[in-house]
């Protein structure tokens, strides 16, 4: 009896067509790959990706939603989660960050598309009386024709910085003797105020090189001065050392940064930074009787993106808190700013006793200014000594 062995074979048929598919898409995944890389790398400094942008996209999204989704792979974090936390969900995350417009507020998508509506972006921390989101601080970028123009000033900055009231000061009960400890700049040491420009009625053209914001900065040198307190004013032009470097009016924080690095670097005393400018707002925003003066209003403006915003903040609320006391409706408020067209920083990241003050707005005249600067400086005074109080009392402790 015979027996037939039948031998079965695996046939496997290999399409030449397929094969070449995946080669030539392999071979633009590559392409592709390679082109996208040295773009990125080519790119600017700004354009490139940075820890900034990952901010920019991911800052809509809710600390909550983080927490969940950090809670999916470990459950240690389900425990910071509030007890009647909402799940997540993930059409409205990923519509957040492809669009970085929130549903549940109108300002992001109003923002973009109004005109000076983004400032409505800025977070108002603590109000002041009367502020509100319409009449929250904002600086207007002068035409390029205004900054290259030089026009009559109605004043004369030495007449006013070195005027003499003829009231004789009392000695201060307390001074830092030869120790300068508060340093006071003007990034924007060109913005003016109308009233101190002959024939000038427009807020755009308040601009001016001599008789300007720095005016403030001097006459609160000399009434800190008064008061005991040692202080260095920076005399830099440094909107003249932007133009010597090509670099648009945005960059002027990048233009003031070496030079406060300098001052500090050179001063070990100096303590409080203090950077003045001049608001873009009205009069009717920017002014207050108290008593019988005039008074040219104040804001604390706070860089959102800074590190140590947090102690600038403190810093601010304590000011703020003391001109409440003392001086009702002086001052506006706090105010932080950052993210997309805010510079964010505002070099309060080199001291956590940094601050960028308004002083009014451009329809301030002299007489309220300085009417501010004797107010600021008698509270800051307080501040001061009461600090040092607490400082010393504190080392002796340790001691």
């Amino acid at each position: 009896m015979k027996r037939t062995t039948t031998s079965r074979n695996m046939i496997v048929t290999l399409n030449g067509t397929s094969i070449k598919k995946g080669i030539v898409i392999s071979f633009i995944v590559l392409v592709i790959t390679f082109l996208l890389s040295g773009i990125l790398t080519s790119l600017k400094p700004e354009y490139r990706l940075t820890s900034s942008s990952i901010h920019d996209l991911t800052k809509h999204i809710d600390s909550e939603a983080f927490l969940q989704l950090l809670g999916a792979e470990n459950r240690y974090f389900v425990s910071a989660m509030p007890e009647k936390a909402e799940p997540i969900k993930l059409s409205s995350i990923m519509f957040k960050v492809a669009t970085s417009i929130n549903p549940d507020d109108p300002r992001s998508l109003l923002g973009r598309e109004l005109p000076g509506f983004s400032l409505f972006d800025s977070e108002i921390v603590v109000a002041g009386d009367g502020t509100n989101y319409t009449n929250m601080p904002y600086e207007s970028p002068p035409p390029t024709e205004v900054l290259l123009q030089e026009r009559e000033a109605s004043i004369d900055k030495n007449d006013v910085v070195n005027a003499d009231d003829g009231e004789p000061k009392t000695p201060p009960a307390l001074t830092t003797g030869d120790k300068k400890v508060v340093y006071i700049y003007n990034t924007h040491n060109t913005e003016s105020y109308l009233p101190l420009l002959e024939g000038e009625d427009d807020p755009n053209r308040a601009i001016h090189s001599k008789a300007n914001v720095t005016m403030v900065s001097e006459l609160l040198g000399k009434a800190l001065k008064e008061e005991g307190i040692g202080s260095q004013v920076e005399t830099t032009d440094i909107q003249d050392n932007l133009k010597q470097k090509g670099w648009n009016y945005a960059k002027s924080y990048t233009a003031s940064r070496p030079v406060v690095q300098s001052a500090m670097a050179s001063n070990q005393d100096l303590t409080y930074m203090i950077d003045i400018h001049r608001d873009s707002q009205r009069k009717d925003v920017t002014t207050i009787k108290i008593g019988d003066k005039s008074y040219a209003k104040l804001a604390f403006v706070i860089g959102g993106d800074n590190p140590t915003a947090e102690k600038n903040e403190q810093l601010a609320k304590d000011l703020h808190d003391l001109l409440q006391e003392k001086y009702p409706g002086l001052s506006r408020g706090i105010f932080e700013q950052g993210g997309k067209g805010y510079n964010g920083v505002y070099n309060q990241d080199l001291s956590n006793n940094a601050m960028l003050l308004e002083f009014g707005g451009v329809d301030n005249n002299i007489d309220e200014l300085k009417n501010t600067i004797a107010a600021v400086a008698d509270v800051f005074s307080e501040y001061y000594w009461q600090a040092e109080k607490v400082n010393g009392e504190t080392s002796s402790e340790k001691k």
